[in-house]
This record gives structure tokens, sequence and C-alpha cells, in this order.
């Protein structure tokens, strides 16, 4: 892998935040665990001194006068592209530092169905009752009957209400285009506190699942005032047969060991990097198998139906509030359709796909497929964490 492309010329611009196990050897204090870093031209500063979390970061807004390459309380962890080759699972080093993912203590939030192309594909699941052999036949049928009626559909709209009310007359309605195009967005909880993965880690797919995929997604860094300060990427991993068979059970489609994926660091608004940047934005996808399998494809955030502004909105109000701040999915742009094994069936993952979601500005999330009961059990929690910043204080 290029280093220069999983961090855009190792960080040689922009604001670069994050999270890195630090073995006892390179730890402050001596103690081993999970270090709030910068990476800066091709170097990991360690800002644990004055951060415990990427939470406490974010929503400390004069963040920034703390990034001093000559504070003697911030100290160099290692070169970043050592960093970055020993986060990968299968060559790991515990006893040197590895990237984890930036996310800590932030709720971890996703919208749904905020693209046209998903968004349709969720209606053929639901369809189909998570039978990808019966998928095909039905997406050729509804994509033919409204796939280009909804493009230029602003959700909420009047346009949109009368567009509902045809839908519901050929019998074609779905809770998803509820979604998709109603005045509310989808927002549900992905993950919990310090359960995510991050780059060179694998993801895992439930066992008992015979359909899934990836999905791709820029993630939004919000702050508990709702301000959007950055972003990365994330693999918000789907198990579309269980989600298929019920909507009740997006929480197990959606919440396995593994199954989210957020990094490889979080890249800060400033001079070179903006939320209009981020909505210029283009994702890419590809996906390799050990069966010789490759999948390929790109989006464009400027596709997406709603705004991060508006999904934002939509997730923090009065009516909730999220004092640690939060990272929020803003929908998947992708849906892999491409018959894997047999003609009709679609795509699904197999153990070891290699998954790699890149975009200029953010760089590359990298992870390798496995079972969710296969790959290292989630054991890092809320309790470890007081635990450890604890000690840290006592010293």
């Amino acid at each position: 892998m290029d280093k220069n492309q999983i961090i855009p010329e190792l960080a040689n611009e922009g604001i670069w935040i994050g999270r890195c196990h630090v073995p006892k050897k390179n730890a402050f204090k001596n103690i081993a665990g999970p270090h709030v870093i910068w990476a800066h031209k091709g170097i990991v500063y360690d800002l644990s001194y004055y951060f415990k979390s990427t939470s406490e970061l974010i929503n400390t807004s004069s963040y920034k006068e703390f990034l001093k390459v000559n504070d003697q309380n911030i100290t160099q962890i290692g070169k970043l592209e050592e960093i970055l080759e020993n986060s990968i699972f299968h060559n790991r080093d515990e006893e040197k530092p590895f990237l984890l993912a930036p996310n800590d203590t932030q709720a971890v939030k996703a919208c749904g169905v905020t693209f046209i192309k998903s968004l349709l594909e969720r209606v053929i699941e639901e369809k189909a009752k998570g039978d990808p052999m019966l998928a095909n036949e039905i997406r050729e049928e509804i994509t033919a009957t409204i796939g280009e009626g909804l493009n230029n559909v602003r959700p909420g709209s009047d346009h949109a209400m009368k567009l509902k009310e045809e839908l519901k007359k050929r019998g074609i309605w779905s809770q998803y285009l509820e979604v998709g195009i109603g005045p509310d967005a989808e927002v549900f909880t992905k993950s919990q506190p310090f359960s995510s993965v991050g780059f060179g880690a694998e993801v895992g797919v439930h066992h008992d699942s015979g359909w899934n995929n990836p999905e791709p997604e820029v993630v939004l860094v919000v702050t508990n005032k709702g301000q959007i300060v950055g972003a990365t990427l994330g693999n918000d991993v789907n198990l579309r047969d269980f989600e298929g068979r019920s909507a009740l059970l997006l929480g197990e489609a959606k919440d396995q060991n593994g199954s989210c994926a957020i990094g490889p660091l979080f890249r800060m608004f400033d001079d070179t990097f903006s939320l209009e940047h981020l909505k210029a934005s283009k994702v890419s996808l590809k996906i390799e198998g050990k069966d010789g399998f490759l999948l390929e494809d790109s989006s464009d955030m400027g596709e997406i139906s709603r705004s991060p502004e508006d999904l934002v909105s939509q997730v923090l109000s009065d009516n909730h509030q999220y004092p640690d701040g939060f990272v929020l999915f803003c929908g998947t742009m992708f849906a892999p359709t491409l018959d894997r094994d047999k003609e009709g069936m679609g795509f699904t993952h197999k153990i070891n796909d290699k998954v790699v979601i890149a975009s200029p500005k953010l760089g590359q999330l990298v992870n390798w497929v496995n079972l969710t009961n296969r790959i290292p059990r989630w054991q890092f929690g809320i309790n470890a964490f007081i635990d450890y910043t604890l000690k840290r204080m006592i010293g």
C-alpha cells in the first residue's frame, strides 16, 4: 500500500487527529493504552498530556493552540509511515504503536437512505424479504417504475409529498421511501463508544448472514453544540438479509462485533480542508477477494439528497443532546450489485475480502473481512477507559 495515499502526503498539510495504542515503553508515565495523537509532516505526536480523548479535543474550541511541535509536553510517538504499517492486523507487533479508530467517547450515529441508489436497494431488500434470488427481478421492476422519478426530488418538499401519494396509488410505497423522500431522515445508533475498529483492522460479518456488503460513507465529526469540525471515512458494514427480512432487525443488521470501521484519522477543518471541500468530494470503493473477485466503483457526495447540515440538525437539537459530541455516518452512496458467484445472486462478502474506501482529501480506510466471532473481541469499554485514565492521573 502507498502510505502517501492512506494519509495524503503523510500529513504534510492539514490537521490530522486520531488515536493510537501506545505500548508501555513509549507511553506517558509508562502506562500503555489509547493516546490522542496528532499526525504532522510524517511524524505522530502524543497529545494525551492535554487531551484524554478525541471527544475532549474536538469540544475544545481552542485545540489548535496546543498543536506545537516544540512543546515539551508533546512528544513524538514515531514515524507515521511505520505506525501505519504496524496498524495492519496481520503485520501488527503489539509492542509497537498502532492506530485505533479515531473516535472514542462520542456517540456513533448514522443516517440511512440519503442517496437514491442506496434508497432503491433498501426498497429492493424489503420487497425481496432478504432473499438475494429475488432481488434482481425486483430491482429491474422498481428501477423501471420509479428510479428516474426520484433523482431530483428534495426530501420533504411539496413535490416529494405528491410523489408519495402517487407511489401509494401504485402500491409500491415503502418505509424506506418514507425516510428517503419524506421530511424526516432515518437516524440510528450504528455502534457503541469505543467499539469501532480502525485502519488495518478486520471487520466482521455475522456467520448466519448470506447476503451482506460494505457501506462506504463519509463520517462527520460533530461537537456537542452541533458544529461540524472535520470528517473521516467509515464502513457501515451491513447484513442485507437480516434487515431485508424485517426493518426491526436493523440493530442486528448494523451492530455486531467489528461492524463499524472508522478512519484512518479525523481531518479537521482548516484553510486546506473545509465543509465545502467535503461536499464536493468523491468517495471510491474497491473490494478484492482471494477468489480473484474485483469490484471498483466511485460516487460523489454532491449526489446526497440531504445536506450534512440538515442531517446534523436532525440528530442534535433541543430534543436530543450529545454532551461528548458525535460522529455521523452520512449514508452510503453504494449498494454493490455485481454478481459474484451465481448469476442473479448479486454481491456478498467472503472471508479475507480486502475493502478499500478512499477519498483524495480523507485518505484510505483499509480493512479485511472475517466473521464476527473470529475477530478480536471488543473488550475495552467505558469502564476500562475510566480505569486507564485514573491510572494515568495517579501515576
